[in-house]
């Protein structure tokens, strides 16, 4: 990590508003001590079996040895001063008056901190946040904060002695802080709203008499105390407002159902959590003044939004930085690392170090005051069913979630709690609002989930409750309902693949744990008395992707036969550097030897995006699309379940290319040589016979070939020995045509550079840099800006049965087991899907029975929180040894991997709610569900109808 910029590394900057951007690469040597590359071992492929024996990563992490950013100091890192600085920020503790300063007295002179920042620094040299974080880095005097542990003041100490000592005098202390008048909370518009409005037609495969898709979703004019002022209704009226008359119809069927209708109206709460991300948040930055370039480890999910927002956002400064360069760390977050402000925090730490490296890292009382958390919602459904054929009729829906005191992701969460909210069911009518109000409650993001789990949660309880009323089997239930191929989800898309939510309810139906659950019980409670015993089930589908997912990917060969892969998706415990490098096997017949991961300087493939791909209109991207270089959108964060299908695309589409346009053609060369003059005329050989064997590659009975010996002949004819592709997906693969031969002249991708040879022959394409070409391509195809009003088309699904006993003295559940079916295409590395699958079960569990974060004054931002006062599920609250899980083979060995990282956690909270309404009769209907809650619920029974089902 050098102090100054090489020419070399200068070169290699993208800039960004005049800053010059450099994101430091994993695998450099001067990056040893960050990464620890001497800790990771070589891929542990077994060429026999095709079998990957464990991560890469494997032994650094179970031996605690792993380096995450939290680790880093100053002194580890190569270039940077020896000494290192520590800062903290002060928060306030309440957000109904005005903020009039601080009295940092009680400190002494001895712990007084080296240099204190506060807004009116940061006006003064004009250090702010990027737009998408809203004002007030620092909150100013005279306003109110605008939620509970708003940041107003940095405080910096050159020693780590006494910013301990400081940073414990200040803890828990409020009477630091000063205040002005009251002003109750801010009250502000909600930060979104968003309304589905489909009729279908006389079949689910008909064309639409109205859909989001078809005619357009529906968009308030503003909001009265808080609630969105939607179209007035008129048939005769604009789009929007006829598909508020569709509503409004819909409406008054509900309220006036016919005899054959039953009509179910319910309501449900699904809590605030924290991510409990075993890293808390953290960074270490350095301003080299006489370079003006601030240098910043930090840890991200989004390394490119740090990149390029804080380029903008220290270009504005007056400090005279000139250069970033960001050091992206191994991470973890279940979400919350994805578009978080801290990391713009300690790029604002280190402008204010006076030299000196200074590091920003919350501890865990910290962590709760400031993390982002899962948005709470409130949901009213009204769902109507043909009480004979058991078919659901209309599903509307009215949403209510609380985003607290920054926007965030708070519009796209809402969007997707209203379009994810009909689960794996068919609705021939369905009228789904959601809107996400602005609060004083601490921030809402990225959580794994991302409004699904609220939605769909709920969905599957009232499901369950309708069940009960008709006296059907729940999963008969569903099996009428059940969503196929080829019908439109509720905004009038057909999703993309065969849907399979029916294979996995037959497959549960199958399981003992439910055919045989009514004998269970009677087995059970007699062995147990004090204890009732139920069996829940849950079934949902998750969309996975953001309907502008973009990559870039390079795969290239070494003369020494190595495989390189470089990708932009950020390794955050999920194991994707390990799943990436095994995309390369089917092409390259091994995986990749040297992975790097979190890229983003990609000069040898230079697109660039200039709109906002889910606002632009299809006139904006008309204009732009001749362009070669154009994209709509440039990189995604690792973030929607992505790296699985959108990540692997790119990663196996470079492969291919390597293949078709490197190796293929230095093989036929090989074996020409065989039969004399170069031809293969005893054989008929095709490409698609191709197949690697025990890492060697033959075809049609031809002798196989070591993949060095092909390479070697790659580098002698000039063939393709590098290839980068970039991506792009609106709920379809863009495509483009290339001056390209054979099956690679029109290919998924719109963009593509390849390196011929060691990268000094003049093959096709327009030199860039490192020896690459791009191939511009003649023609793109992109999908249309409409279907951003698809809203989801990608569905990975699950099926979880839960099996609980209730203490009836004490109200404790007992989650006994569980068993999952999921559906997610081809795993790339099935140990690493069952190791999301166990993770994700854990968080579900948590979230159904444990985990909760009042919203306001009680709340986390009181800064008092730790895990003393917010209870994670252990080992033996979620049945470690018992729990077991099937994955659904996939249809045949083509079938793409599916974003499974979200989609596991959600259908177990619906299951437990559902077992415990088996066991004792009652329906819960707001989360978690707490011994107190169930043993309030049964002491209030009476005793001639305990087992008699009641709402709670």
């Amino acid at each position: 990590m050098p102090a100054r910029l090489s020419r070399r590394d200068f070169l290699k900057c993208s800039v960004v508003a005049g800053i010059g951007v450099y994101i430091a690469q994993p695998g450099s040597a001067a990056l040893a001590a960050l990464f620890e590359r001497e800790r990771l071992r070589p891929m542990p492929w077994d060429a026999h079996t095709g079998h990957i024996r464990y991560r890469t990563d494997a032994t650094a992490k179970v031996t605690g040895e792993k380096v995450f950013s939290f680790d880093m100091r100053a002194r580890d890192l190569p270039g940077w001063p020896d000494t290192q600085a520590h800062a903290m920020l002060l928060r306030v503790t309440r957000a109904d008056h005005a903020y009039a300063g601080f009295d940092l007295s009680v400190l002494g002179e001895g712990l007084r901190p080296d240099r204190v920042v506060t807004a009116a620094d940061l006006q003064r040299d004009g250090v702010a946040f990027p737009p998408f974080y809203g004002e007030d880095m620092l909150l100013p005097e005279g306003k109110t904060p605008a939620y509970l542990g708003h940041a107003v003041a940095l405080l910096v100490w050159h020693d780590f002695a006494r910013f301990r000592g400081a940073k414990n005098a200040l803890k828990f202390r409020d009477d630091v802080i000063a205040w002005g008048a009251r002003t109750g909370p801010l009250d502000r518009p909600p930060w979104a709203a968003f309304r589905y409005v489909r009729v279908g037609g006389a079949t689910p495969f008909d064309d639409d008499a109205y859909s989001s898709l078809k005619d357009t979703p529906l968009f308030p004019s503003g909001f009265d105390r808080k609630r969105p002022l939607w179209p007035q209704a008129d048939k005769s009226g604009t789009l929007g407002a006829l598909g508020a008359a569709h509503a409004a119809a819909m409406a008054t069927e509900l309220a006036t159902p016919t005899d054959g209708t039953l009509v179910l109206e319910r309501e449900y709460f699904s809590q605030s959590i924290d991510t409990a991300a075993l890293e808390p948040d953290n960074g270490n930055a350095w301003f080299d003044a006489a370079t003006g370039t601030l240098h910043v480890v930090c840890a991200t999910q989004s390394p490119q939004e740090v990149a390029e927002a804080g380029a903008k956002m220290l270009a504005d400064s007056h400090l005279g930085v000139r250069n970033l360069v960001l050091h992206p760390c191994y991470t973890v977050g279940y979400g919350s690392k994805d578009h978080n402000p801290y990391p713009f925090y300690v790029l604002m730490a280190g402008l204010y170090g006076d030299g000196r490296p200074v590091r920003l890292a919350n501890d865990r009382y910290e962590q709760f005051q400031a993390s982002l958390k899962r948005h709470s919602f409130r949901m009213h459904y009204r769902m109507s069913v043909d009480r004979r054929s058991g078919k659901f009729q209309v599903f509307q829906a009215d949403m209510l979630g609380d985003g607290g005191g920054r926007q965030n992701f708070s519009p796209s969460v809402c969007l997707v709690a209203a379009t994810a909210a009909q689960s794996i069911y068919y609705f021939p009518r369905s009228d789904l609002a959601s809107t996400v109000i602005a609060s004083r409650a601490l921030d809402a993001g990225s959580a794994r989930g991302y409004g699904t789990l609220q939605s769909m949660g709920a969905t599957e309880m009232m499901v369950d409750e309708i069940a009960a009323a008709l006296a059907i089997d729940p999963i008969e239930l569903r099996q009428r309902n059940v969503f196929t191929s080829g019908m439109k989800n509720t905004q009038g898309a057909i999703p993309g693949g065969a849907q399979r939510a029916d294979e996995v309810l037959a497959a549960c139906r199958k399981h003992p744990l439910w055919s045989a659950r009514e004998q269970r019980k009677k087995t059970y409670e007699a062995e147990h008395p004090g204890h009732r015993y139920g069996v829940g089930f849950g079934c949902v589908q998750k969309d996975f992707g953001t309907g502008a997912e973009a990559a870039f990917a390079e795969v290239a060969l070494s003369k020494e036969g190595r495989v390189l892969l470089r990708h932009i998706g950020v390794e955050m415990g999920t194991g994707m550097a390990t799943s990436q490098a095994a995309v390369c096997i089917p092409w390259l017949g091994r995986p990749a030897d040297d992975v790097l991961t979190g890229e983003n300087a990609w000069d040898e493939l230079p697109m660039f995006a200039n709109a906002d791909p889910w606002l632009m209109t299809q006139d904006e991207q008309d204009r732009n699309v001749g362009n070669p270089r154009w994209t709509p959108n440039h990189i995604s964060p690792s973030s929607a379940s992505n790296s699985a299908y959108f990540f692997s695309h790119a990663t196996r589409e470079a492969a291919r290319l390597l293949f078709t346009q490197g190796l293929w053609p230095a093989a036929l060369a090989i074996w020409g040589e065989g039969f004399g003059g170069g031809q293969l005329a005893p054989l008929v050989i095709r490409r698609e016979d191709a197949r690697w064997v025990e890492g060697k590659l033959t075809a049609g009975g031809l002798a196989p070939l070591p993949l060095a010996a092909i390479i070697a002949r790659a580098y002698e004819l000039g063939l393709a020995t590098g290839a980068i592709v970039h991506t792009f997906n609106r709920w379809q693969w863009a495509e483009a045509e290339f001056p390209l031969d054979g099956d690679d002249a029109r290919l998924p991708l719109d963009g593509i550079a390849l390196r011929w040879g060691d990268g000094s022959v003049a093959g096709k394409g327009t030199p860039t840099a490192n020896g690459y070409r791009m191939i511009e391509r003649t023609r793109a195809h992109y999908p249309p800006a409409q279907r951003n009003n698809a809203g989801v088309v990608y569905y990975s699904a699950i099926g979880t049965i839960a099996e609980v006993a209730v203490d009836t003295g004490s109200g404790q559940v007992h989650l006994l087991d569980h068993h999952s079916v999921l559906e997610c295409g081809n795993p790339i590395v099935p140990e690493l899907v069952s190791g999301q699958l166990q993770g994700g079960l854990a968080m579900g569990i948590g979230h159904a029975l444990h985990e909760f974060l009042p919203l306001y004054e009680d709340g986390p931002g009181d800064g008092t929180w730790n895990f003393n006062r917010y209870t994670l599920p252990r080992a033996h609250d979620v049945a470690v040894w018992q729990q077991s899980g099937d994955i659904l083979p996939a249809l045949s060995a083509t079938d793409p991997p599916k974003g499974m990282a979200e989609v596991v956690m959600i259908a177990v909270v619906p299951a437990i709610v559902n077992a415990i309404a088996h066991a004792t009769g009652h329906r819960f209907r707001e989360l978690p569900v707490t011994a107190e809650k169930v043993l309030a619920a049964i002491e209030a029974e009476p005793a001639a109808t305990a087992h008699v089902e009641k709402a709670s």
